[in-house]
């Protein structure tokens, strides 16, 4: 099997290791892997701000960059819902409907491909800490994802989870939201903190590199001793008795 794999651009300008990560994982999963240079924002961005025409214009690149009929994969559950549950709407009763409505079908989160698709929850992952979970709105509400984040998780040797207080309540982030609501998005990401740190965890997982972004800018500003980790950056790991920071640091 070969798929194509959607890099946001969030992840491409941030946390590009996240990208690489989930690419190694398809690969381990015996799934060959495509990568088109080419490709750059979904159009949720421009969506949110109200701006229809950008996002066709944006949303019709990204259906000339995966007009074949592989599986498109990407490590953002924001961006895969916004393909799968918005182009076929945003393109209805015109010329690119079917091909809009084809790719939503075809556009997969990545926890959710290998779970459902390839059907492959082992990579012999071995990371030796205490983490807890975020599960991001876009995951839960957009892309209606489930425990599959979890059962890979659970398949990590030396890993304990410890479910936080309202896990799955937001973050704070949500695009331009923490941006036009500065002192509500801060106040969101403090009480996500203080709930994880309650359970005693080192880090935060998430399966969204947008909602960790935010949290790890308010965990730095003030120095609070807990982490932030993408479940591919987790999941590929394997070496024993090397820390994250330093296996981090050695794929940049």
């Amino acid at each position: 099997m070969e798929v194509d794999i959607f890099v946001p651009c969030f992840i491409d300008q941030v946390s590009p290791e996240t990208a690489i990560s989930m690419a190694g994982l398809l690969r381990k999963a015996g799934v060959d892997v495509d990568y088109n240079p080419k490709q750059t924002c979904c159009g949720q961005l421009a969506f949110n701000g109200g701006y229809l025409e950008e996002t066709k214009a944006v949303a019709k690149k990204v259906m000339s960059i995966f007009k074949n009929n592989r599986y498109v994969v990407g490590p953002s559950a924001s961006c895969t819902a916004f393909i799968r549950n918005h182009y076929p709407d945003l393109f209805d009763n015109s010329a690119y409907h079917l091909e809009a409505r084809k790719l939503s079908k075809r556009t997969y989160e990545f926890t959710d491909f290998l779970v459902n698709v390839v059907k492959v929850t082992n990579f012999e992952s071995e990371f030796h800490a205490k983490a807890t979970i975020h599960d991001s709105c876009s995951a839960l509400r957009e892309y209606k994802l489930g425990n599959e984040p979890r059962l890979l998780l659970s398949k990590v040797k030396g890993l304990e989870i410890i479910e936080m207080e309202q896990g799955d309540v937001c973050c704070g982030f949500g695009g331009t939201f923490s941006v036009k609501h500065e002192a509500i998005s801060t106040a969101m990401a403090e009480q996500k903190v203080e709930n994880a740190l309650k359970t005693g965890a080192e880090y935060i997982i998430s399966t969204e590199s947008s909602c960790l972004m935010h949290l790890q800018s308010y965990i730095s500003k003030n120095n609070i001793p807990i982490k932030t980790i993408h479940i591919a950056d987790l999941l590929i790991f394997n070496q024993k008795n090397q820390n994250y920071e330093k296996h981090k640091h050695a794929k940049d």
